[in-house]
């Protein structure tokens, strides 16, 4: 009986911590923004090295095809849309077990694909959002369209 009690318990600490929401939600673009100090979050645009991702330069391929890059963003694991504007894409991806969301975005600027990863809550990813970045590189690389 104590150990039933004891996973009843469990059970609900769980729920209480899953932010499990369901719908979207509108967040400004914060591709253009620096990332805090909390080491949950991984930009192009970063000068720190903790921070920093590679930048992403697209060919005339990746240029021309920014429906297809957008679809690739939307493959990854976790991933569903969360805001989608011209040449501005914000994709939710959540953890599987406690469902936390961190916010993947995408700007496109010429030649130029502006990547900011960040998690919602918590201080530190554990490295989650650089792997995605870097995921999403890969994916970018095998369709043809990296310089």
């Amino acid at each position: 009986m104590k150990y039933l009690s004891q996973a009843a318990l469990f059970g609900l600490l769980l729920t209480g911590c899953s932010h499990g929401e369901t719908t979207a939600t509108t967040l400004p673009d914060r591709t253009g923004q620096h990332c805090g100090e909390k080491p949950n979050c991984v930009s192009t645009l970063e000068s720190r090295e903790d921070f920093r991702l590679a930048p992403f330069q697209l060919n005339q391929q990746g240029q021309a095809h920014w429906s297809e890059i957008q679809d690739l963003a939307l493959s990854l694991p976790g991933a569903s849309l969360g805001q989608q504007q011209q040449h501005y894409l914000r994709v939710e991806c959540r953890s599987k077990i406690f469902r936390f969301v961190d916010d993947f975005e995408l700007r496109l600027t010429g030649d130029t694909l502006i990547v900011r990863s960040e998690s919602r809550v918590g201080y530190s990813d554990f490295g989650v959002n650089r792997e995605r970045a870097e995921l999403f590189r890969a994916k970018l690389q095998a369709a043809g369209y990296l310089k």
